[in-house]
């Protein structure tokens, strides 16, 4: 693939991606800085379920990291698998009442945000993306200081 090739170039797709990334950035987003401001009464509302504060704190942490992580597109992969899994831990561990309609739901919509975190690892931020920003600057470089970096490109890593 040509890195310097089109690279000015924004389709349809790439559009259709970043709206995807901000629609699913925002939940984890808006739940992290919500924990964050209501830090009392979330810890406590949590002691309840067994989680503790240490716990809380690494929750709020990947929710607003991971969430800032895929609405950038900076680590794309990396912030929609750490939240894939984290949405596939949380159906499993706190929405698992099947007799309750309300908590499946909670787990059909834990699952379904999965899988959509599923897509993103696959397909990477897009072109509109801080990942594809550094890509063609890295790929477009000579120095053999980032033939590593180059490597990893190449691989789909980033």
């Amino acid at each position: 693939m040509d890195y310097l090739e089109n690279a000015n170039v924004v389709h349809p797709m790439d559009i259709t991606l970043v709206a995807g990334r901000l629609l699913l950035a925002w939940i984890f987003l808006h739940e992290g800085v919500a924990l964050a401001l209501n830090f009392d009464a979330a810890v406590i509302a949590m002691a309840k379920l067994g989680v503790s504060e240490l716990l809380v704190v690494a929750v709020i942490a990947l929710q607003v990291a991971a969430g800032l992580s895929i609405t950038l597109g900076l680590l794309t992969r990396l912030g929609a698998l750490s939240l894939g899994l984290f949405c596939l831990s949380t159906a499993l561990m706190f929405h698992n009442d099947f007799a309750n309609h309300n908590e499946i739901l909670h787990f059909e919509k834990d699952l379904a945000i999965a899988g959509g975190m599923f897509v993103l690892v696959t397909t990477g931020a897009g072109a509109l993306s801080v990942d594809r920003f550094l890509e063609r600057r890295i790929m477009a470089s000579d120095d053999k200081a980032r033939k590593p970096l180059r490597r990893v490109i190449e691989r789909g890593i980033l």
